[in-house]
């Protein structure tokens, strides 16, 4: 269902961090707060070798915890959030060990000077530097952190597992800095030399102008032309990297629905409205709501611009205390109160120190946030007190949060700065701690709404479910192959307007299937069936899914029947152009060739270039022909060649060719400029010139996750 105002887990905000550093910080904050296991991994199960190098389950699970538990700050909880963390981590696995053994070839190393710049230099990681500075003092002594973590190491009274989980954590810094300087290096490495840029620039300078007569291969019907499956797998033979493919399996499927009837939704809206004079004479909607199981009310005013509810208008027209609906609310029937209304700004500017009830109790905070005040009044600087005393992540901008929308914030802390006046201060309690606040400024104006919802959430009833099973059932067990699978949709199902699915490409460490929905035993299931088995009826989301396995391919080559739909069309251009070139004969002018194709036009085209993506439309893409065009031994010539483009046949004459101004800028610049790009690329993971990619490309890799997970 919508509610008020989308706010994020519990009303904090959510920083977006990548996850490896995340993933490092994560260890950290166990080492020194003593929480989590000890390291390493004995079991003997092996999820994957990269290069003979073992990849252990026990191991990679541990790892695969941590990533996940970072990944909940970014990315909604389920099976999708899991296997993605299965997904990264396992990337991570495969790239360390890669690289592992590029580092050792190359004889790169971390020094112990360069190991404590690493950890204690300007650049120190954020964690790391937040974890060994002085509480009370707010500063980071260098010297005094690594006597700090040398006395950890040292110390007999620090347990051997949290010692390891800290040279866990120096491990990942050390790998990310030779991860640098290898990226470094291959990237520093690059270089357009002066010859190469001049004679690209005399390349781009040349313009030609062409007379030509084509025919294109659609003049000759496919229906003609029959294209053998050993001429598609001799054609493979010949372009195997062209044809590689991953293990993948293709389904057809169906599905039968398991939502809530009209029924279920009629006993939703019925047990509602018996909730419907307790919601409205109440006196504590906040203690009435939990009771009933809605924990997410937000108890503050929210601006009407803000507010995201279908029937908001309707609710904004009622009396104080009034209740509106019930209504239809996404998968929801819905009551809503209308609480209180209030003026109040769009935006709020404001500073402010908390104090957190993290390391002391309510009263002590209090106290001190009360002195904090009186300090204040009497002209002690807030700059200097935020950051010595403030809990808050805000304290490093001076404690400012600038252009507030409302609904952001804790509610307590929310009304006190769009309820009260610019220049108001005071000491606001919430669930953090208590916040010294002052208001600087404030933008708009507008009607704010405090609304409280009450939902009831439509479920299928167990009378909906038990049918959509046995449906699902009955359809599985008439259905045992393809056939029957096909012919009892066509009979049964296709007329209720049920569709049948087709889900291709579907690999094996997938979360779900596209269409279908996130099961991964379901995936699992299609793994373990054999081609034209169908699968028994297995509940995901809100349907029953019937599927029958249609196409299994296995890692390596394409058949030639998936590989057909690519290189039919080829062979059968390249047919079709003999049976043109055929009907030309010896090619003479112009004149004779546009005879022989039955009066073709001779068409003249002017600026044609070398790279033929910039040729003009009447020619378009046709290399080839570019090609042709540029040969110095076919100006003023008739080419005496037929040429087979992307299109058709192609004769042409090369009328003319000249040099055009350059407008590339200088060699030095431009050399300057490719460099740069050519370095991104390096540097980029997503680039197809990331070194990793090749690396992988050229490594032994056995993944075995998909038995395991």
């Amino acid at each position: 269902m919508s509610i008020i105002q989308n706010i994020r887990d519990k009303y904090a905000r959510v920083a977006v961090i990548a996850i490896a550093l995340a993933l490092v910080g994560f260890i950290l904050t166990d080492y020194f707060s003593g929480r989590g296991q000890s390291g390493g991994g004995g079991g003997k199960n092996t999820v994957g070798v990269v290069n003979g190098t073992k990849i252990i389950d026990d191991d990679f699970r541990k790892k695969i915890q941590l990533t996940e538990e970072m990944m909940k700050q970014q990315y909604p909880q389920g099976p999708e959030l899991t296997q993605m963390a299965i997904e990264q981590t396992w990337n991570q696995e495969v790239t360390k060990i890669l690289l592992s053994d590029e580092f050792k070839k190359l004889g790169m190393r971390i020094e112990k000077k360069e190991l404590g710049d690493i950890l204690y230099g300007p650049d120190m990681p954020p964690d790391l530097k937040q974890q060994l500075t002085d509480p009370k003092t707010g500063v980071f002594d260098p010297l005094r952190a690594k006597q700090q973590v040398d006395e950890m190491m040292k110390s007999k009274q620090v347990p051997q597992e949290q010692k390891d989980r800290l040279g866990r954590y120096v491990y990942q810094l050390e790998q990310q800095r030779l991860t640098e300087k290898y990226l470094s290096l291959l990237s520093n490495s690059v270089n357009f030399p002066r010859w190469y840029v001049e004679k690209q620039n005399a390349d781009n300078s040349q313009m030609a102008r062409v007379s030509l007569v084509k025919e294109l291969y659609s003049s000759v019907p496919d229906s003609t032309i029959k294209v053998e499956d050993k001429e598609i797998a001799d054609y493979i033979n010949k372009h195997k990297d062209q044809y590689k493919q991953e293990e993948s399996r293709s389904i057809n499927f169906v599905t039968f629905s398991a939502s809530p009837s009209k029924a279920d939704s009629l006993l939703a809206k019925e047990k509602l409205m018996l909730l419907k004079p307790g919601f409205d004479t109440t006196d504590n909607v906040e203690q009435f709501l939990l009771r009933e199981g809605v924990n997410n009310f937000y108890n503050g005013h929210i601006s009407g611009k803000s507010i995201r509810i279908a029937e908001k208008d309707s609710i904004f027209k009622l009396r104080i205390g009034g209740v509106y609906g019930p209504y239809l609310d996404g998968g929801s029937y819905v009551l809503a109160k209308l609480l209180s209304v209030k003026q109040m700004p769009d935006t709020v500017k404001v500073r402010h120190i908390l104090i957190s009830l993290q390391n002391r109790d309510s009263t002590t905070a209090k106290n001190l946030a009360d002195s904090l005040q009186q300090a204040i009044a009497k002209g002690s600087s807030f700059d200097s007190l935020v950051v010595k005393f403030s809990d808050d992540g805000s304290k490093d901008k001076g404690g400012v949060y600038e252009g507030v929308y409302s609904g952001y914030m804790v509610p307590p802390f929310n009304d006190f700065i769009f309820l009260n006046p610019v220049g108001a201060k005071g000491v606001v309690k919430t669930e953090y701690g208590y916040h010294y606040v002052e208001i600087l400024s404030q933008k708009g104006s507008g009607t704010g709404y405090k609304i409280a919802q009450l939902p009831r959430e439509i479920f299928a009833s167990e009378e909906t479910i038990s049918d959509a099973q046995n449906r699902a059932s009955q359809f599985a067990s008439d259905s045992r192959d393809q056939k029957s699978f096909d012919a009892n949709y066509e009979k049964n199902l296709k007329p209720q307007s049920i569709i049948k699915g087709v889900a291709d490409d579907i690999g094996p460490n997938e979360a779900g299937v596209r269409g279908v929905g996130t099961s991964r035993p379901f995936v699992k299931n299609i793994y373990k069936a054999k081609l034209g088995e169908t699968l028994s009826p297995e509940l995901i989301d809100n349907n029953y899914v019937v599927a029958i396995v249609t196409q299994i391919n296995k890692e390596g080559t394409m058949s030639v029947a998936r590989a057909r739909t690519n290189v039919e069309t080829a062979l059968r251009n390249k047919k079709k152009a003999e049976i043109l070139k055929k009907k030309l004969g010896t090619i003479t002018t112009l004149e004779a060739a546009s005879a022989a194709w039955g009066g073709k036009p001779i068409e003249t085209v002017d600026s044609v270039r070398m790279n033929s993506k910039t040729n003009p439309p009447t020619l378009g893409y046709e290399p080839r022909v570019s090609g042709a065009a540029f040969n110095p031994n076919n100006k003023g010539k008739v080419v005496p060649e037929a040429l087979e483009g992307i299109s058709g046949v192609y004769v042409i004459r090369v009328d003319n060719v000249s040099a055009t101004a350059l407008t590339q800028g200088n060699v030095a610049d431009q050399r300057k400029s490719m460099s740069q790009q050519k370095k991104m690329e390096i540097s980029s993971p997503q680039s197809p010139a990331y070194p990793i990619n090749y690396l992988r490309k050229a490594a032994t890799i056995r993944d075995k996750r998909p038995d395991l997970y």
